[in-house]
């Protein structure tokens, strides 16, 4: 199985495992994410054969999308030789739900160069397995496995394999394949409970150091919620070698009295 299988050159479905955690019935975006990222690496691959790397992620959430039939969109913003803008859409029904704006950039040999003070965090191996099910719903959350060392609510070191594949049938970049889990790091350690409080975000950027290895995802994350209905999410992402980059999401947080995830 697939979080989503391909009708034709832009149109994708959306399967079960895609199902959401603040409402089942509509997508977890995380996946979309993920197609969104793939769809911008296959047209990269159709104009030039450089392979210039995603190197910024910036998305946009527009609003909730149903379990269904989505439509994709790219098209390049500023070209370049080394360094070109790109945007991304995914709409449904005619709608816009989905945007996303990526650099792309060449790839140079900075081996010498090479070191980060970003904190380092223990293996997937040295952490305990967690079970998301138990504070999400959703085909997408669980699908998921978890090894999560938690300092306390909102505040969490963490590693993320999905058991699916991203489309069906079709290989997909290893960027595309963790950029499908980069919006999870908003609900492995939350600092409220998801039943009485909204905390979802509207947006979320990535800034990659280098592509991903391995199967496994690290995130060393923060969530802060201030006394005005704003959130941040904060993660380095981490890949077996070490810190690979990070990842910004703005929360809109209110009492789930006061309404509903949109």
């Amino acid at each position: 199985m697939a979080y989503f299988t391909r009708i034709d050159g832009s149109r994708f479905e959306a399967t079960a495992h895609v199902g959401g955690a603040w409402d089942p019935a509509d997508q977890h975006i995380a996946p979309a994410m993920g197609l969104l990222a793939h769809v911008v690496e296959l047209d990269r691959d159709a104009r030039r054969t450089d392979g210039l790397v995603l190197a910024r992620l910036s998305y946009d959430i527009h609003g909730t999308i149903p379990v269904d039939v989505v439509d994709t969109e790219v098209r390049v913003l500023r070209a370049g030789r080394t360094i070109e803008l790109v945007e991304a859409l995914l709409r449904h029904g005619g709608r816009i739900a989905l945007s996303l704006r990526a650099w792309l950039m060449r790839r140079y040999d900075t081996t010498v160069l090479a070191g980060s003070a970003l904190s380092s965090i223990p293996g997937p191996e040295e952490m305990p397995s967690w079970d998301p099910s138990a504070v999400w719903p959703g085909g997408f959350v669980a699908s998921l496995e978890v090894r999560r060392a938690e300092v306390e609510p909102g505040r969490a070191a963490f590693w993320m394999r999905p058991s699916e594949r991203l489309v069906e049938g079709e290989p997909v970049g290893v960027t595309p394949r963790a950029a499908a889990l980069f919006d999870l790091a908003n609900g492995m350690t939350v600092r409220a409970d998801p039943r009485e409080v909204v905390f979802l975000n509207v947006d979320l950027s990535a800034h990659l150091l280098d592509a991903p290895d391995g199967e496994w995802l690290g995130f060393d994350t923060t969530v802060s919620f201030g006394d005005g209905g704003l959130g941040i999410t904060a993660s380095t992402i981490h890949g077996v070698r070490g810190a690979i980059g990070t990842v910004s999401q703005m929360l809109t947080v209110r009492p789930r009295a006061l309404g509903g995830p949109r």
